[in-house]
């Protein structure tokens, strides 16, 4: 009896095994789809996002995560723009896993046309990607002496910022002089003539804040306001310029979320981005991580005036106010100035 019960468990362990290879097999060798379902089942991401980082995926954190087990087997496609043209595009159709904007209101209109879930921004670092600060990048040795936000309005300058209806860079950079004006003391009204002088000496207001960088490096204007990172950058790639971080001015903060219809490798991706790795690659290109432990403040200093979007309730308000095309307070200083709305 003891042998027929030991021949039993024998024979039960060996269908035990096989029963498990044969899934181990089929597993491996099921499915053509070429969408991630997994961690491990690779596939391909449509990453959609604003135009600066467009290196730093293609080059730095998209081959960091292939060289992970979670990214082994995944490609990408990628998408790199205007951040209001390509939260548009997104809401019209265009294939997007991951979604990286300039700013909030290029994610809340997804959210609104229900391609990115409500609570995008309670995910980690509040559905942020990385931080950065507005700067401006002035001709090598700044002949300008150009120190704050104030000289802008003061002295005789010709400045480049991107159109703040296709770019969120540019939103940004008016935030930016509004806010310092408040900070000053001035009047709502005042912060906004402010804007006003700017935009009035503004030369050139290209599509993107790529597109403005070259713009100012062949030649346009005296001062560019604009992503410190990308003043890193053209430092970095031997362009003739310098920068100033003013003493009060605005903190970057761009956020990133997956669709709701994306793979599960889109989500690992994501969280790759957040991981110390990830975080340490935005720091080489010229990003301040989210992550504060990761912000070494020699290469990153901290302005004595840092404030941030959430002083003026948010972008949802703040697009609401300032830049609705139709009777936002900035659209109605460019249509005096003759500059187009239409994004």
């Amino acid at each position: 009896m003891r042998a027929a019960r030991e021949s039993t468990r024998h024979r039960a362990k060996l269908g035990l095994l096989f029963a498990l290879v044969a899934a181990v097999v089929v597993a491996g060798c099921g499915g053509g789809d070429d969408s991630a379902t997994g961690s491990s089942s690779g596939g391909k991401l449509d990453v959609v996002g604003y135009s600066t980082p467009e290196a730093v995926y293609e080059e730095a954190l998209e081959p960091g995560f292939q060289g992970t087990s979670e990214g082994t087997d995944v490609s990408f496609s990628n998408s790199f723009g205007a951040s209001g043209d390509q939260s548009r595009a997104v809401e019209a159709g265009q294939p997007a896993s991951v979604v990286h904007f300039a700013q909030g209101g290029d994610m809340i209109r997804l959210v609104e046309s229900g391609q990115v879930a409500a609570d995008w921004d309670t995910k980690q670092y509040d559905g942020i990607a990385q931080d950065s600060v507005v700067v401006m990048t002035v001709r090598k040795g700044n002949p300008e002496g150009l120190e704050s936000l104030d000289d802008l309005l003061t002295k005789d300058v010709e400045i480049v910022t991107p159109n703040p209806f296709s770019s969120g860079a540019a939103r940004w950079n008016i935030m930016a002089i509004y806010g310092s004006q408040l900070h000053e003391g001035k009047s709502p009204q005042q912060a906004l003539d402010a804007v006003k002088t700017v935009l009035d000496k503004t030369v050139v207001q290209p599509g993107s804040a790529r597109d403005a960088l070259a713009a100012f490096t062949q030649g346009e204007g005296d001062v560019l306001l604009g992503y410190e990172n990308e003043a890193i950058k053209a430092q970095d790639e031997g362009e003739d310029v310098d920068y100033v971080i003013p003493p009060s001015t605005i903190l970057i903060e761009t956020p990133i979320a997956v669709t709701k219809d994306a793979p599960d490798a889109a989500q690992a991706f994501l969280d790759y981005i957040w991981s110390d790795a990830g975080q340490e690659l935005w720091a080489e290109n010229g990003y301040r991580p989210v992550n504060p432990k990761l912000v070494d403040e020699k290469q990153f200093p901290t302005p004595e005036d840092l404030f941030t979007i959430a002083e003026f309730g948010g972008w949802e308000k703040v697009n609401d106010e300032f830049f609705d095309d139709e009777t936002g307070s900035v659209a109605k200083i460019e249509k005096e100035l003759g500059v187009s709305t239409s994004g």
